[in-house]
């Protein structure tokens, strides 16, 4: 996933929302269960105190008894945490009960240090136990046959606290782990949620590439009902824009015969007429025709770079004209090195990349002494975005000085008008290759002549 993409986008959301949501719900569930077992810890050592109340203070006597041991058999070991305590207070005479588990310890009294009660008449109160572990007490203040004018005893029940803490911890760690598991499930289906999702786009993504590629014509198949009016805009403005091409390739082609017939007849009458002005117009009649040649060029190469679709091997281009050179420039031993990576196409006319190629081989063919080197390599060649045919021709001749590679860079001057050796054809080679939204360089080349680089989009 890249950082700019959707997936990311998605899959951020979804995680951060997991991430934020789990951990919520985790702390909810493990208050609430905290709070239940709690809820029952207390239960239980009310239900203890009411037993204990019961059997020791239902006498008619003024001392409670002892009441007998069937509450928790852990009253019955010693320091288990399980403890009841049944003594007078305010150091009121009376005789003091313990359950055998508390021994020769004593448990503090919440009367004794003032805590209030609850709605039931009862004090809670947590403290260190005889074992310094923490241990919950619950007290209630009675008299023996419930009598308030008899002597009024403290009935404690403890019980241990880390019993509670040790049930709460081993939730808490399972409900940790059934969490984090399903965070990660949550997490792997969200991945699998947004490449699922997302897979409509991919397969746009791959029919435009075909497009681009030249192997369709247009966006095919089933798409979801959400994207399927985006295929069949896409669609119809590829139509509208070979539409448009077809149109502006007819309009210049009646343009051009349009123009032609009356400056051949402007032409043929003024060659007739022997004065200065018959010569005078000649001379601009001429311009004019190459001027109408030049910009209907230009018109026509403009409609070609716009197709969509179009897409040329540079191979199938590159050796026939290396051959047809060095047979042209046979009388000069003019050998050509050319070297195309496999599978570089250029995404354009074949006309354009053959009078681009024949350009600059022609070029350095003339100026060379004895070899010519041509190469031609695709950047990015694992990508469809961004991709750039960069085809590199260089000789072995005089070369340009960097003056001269200047002028020659400048927009409106025609080369065919510099000194010779200057490059004949290479403005036609920077319209075309500014027409497809590259651009022509010249540099000096390590052969000793002229380096010419074109970078062309790529297929």
């Amino acid at each position: 996933m890249r950082l700019n993409s959707l997936a990311l986008r998605l899959f951020a959301t979804s995680a951060a929302w997991t991430l934020l949501a789990l951990p919520l719900a985790g702390y909810i569930i493990y208050a609430l269960y905290r709070d239940d077992v709690q809820l029952s810890f207390d239960a239980q050592l009310k239900k203890l105190l009411t037993q204990i109340t019961i059997d020791s203070m239902s006498t008619m006597g003024d001392e409670p008894v002892n009441p007998p041991n069937l509450y928790e058999p852990l009253f019955e070991v010693t320091q288990s945490g399980w403890y009841w305590q049944i003594r007078p207070i305010d150091g009121a005479p009376g005789r003091t009960l313990v359950s055998p588990s508390l021994a020769t310890a004593t448990l503090p009294s919440p009367y004794d240090r003032k805590f209030p009660t609850d709605d039931t008449g009862t004090r809670w109160m947590n403290v260190p136990g005889p074992t310094g572990t923490t241990i919950r007490i619950l007290e209630f203040i009675d008299s023996p046959g419930h009598d308030p004018e008899k002597t009024k005893y403290s009935i404690i029940v403890a019980g241990p606290m880390d019993w509670f803490e040790e049930t709460v911890a081993k939730f808490r760690a399972r409900l940790t782990s059934a969490l984090a598991l399903v965070g990660l499930g949550l997490l792997a289906v969200t991945v699998f949620q947004v490449r699922f999702g997302l897979l409509p786009l991919r397969r746009i993504e791959r029919g435009l590439a075909s497009i681009r590629s030249g192997q369709v014509e247009r966006l095919e198949g089933q798409l979801p009902a959400e994207i399927e009016p985006l295929q069949t805009e896409l669609n119809a403005l590829i139509e509208s824009n070979q539409d448009i091409i077809d149109r502006a390739r007819t309009q210049v082609g009646n343009l051009a015969h349009a123009l032609k017939t009356p400056l051949a007849v402007i032409t043929n009458e003024a060659r007739e007429d022997k004065s200065a002005f018959g010569s005078k117009v000649t001379e601009q009649a001429h311009l004019m025709r190459d001027q109408i040649s030049h910009y209907l060029d230009r018109a026509r190469i403009a409609a070609r770079t716009n197709t969509i679709g179009r897409v040329t091997p540079v191979e199938t281009i590159a050796e026939p004209l290396v051959r047809a050179l060095e047979r042209i420039h046979r009388e000069k031993g003019i050998s050509i090195d050319y070297t195309v990576q496999p599978g570089a196409k250029f995404q354009g006319e074949k006309q354009d990349l053959e009078e681009m190629l024949g350009n600059l081989l022609d070029n350095a063919c003339k100026w060379g002494q004895a070899r010519v080197y041509l190469t031609a390599v695709v950047n990015n060649p694992d990508t469809t975005a961004r991709r750039k045919l960069k085809i590199t021709v260089e000789d072995d001749g005089p070369g340009l000085s960097p003056e001269q590679r200047a002028k020659i860079g400048k927009r409106g001057l025609r080369l065919d008008e510099t000194k010779p050796g200057s490059g004949l054809g290479l403005s036609i080679v920077a319209d075309l290759a500014a027409s497809y939204r590259g651009r022509l360089r010249l540099d000096a080349s390590e052969h000793g002549g002229l380096k010419a680089i074109v970078e062309l989009p790529a297929a």
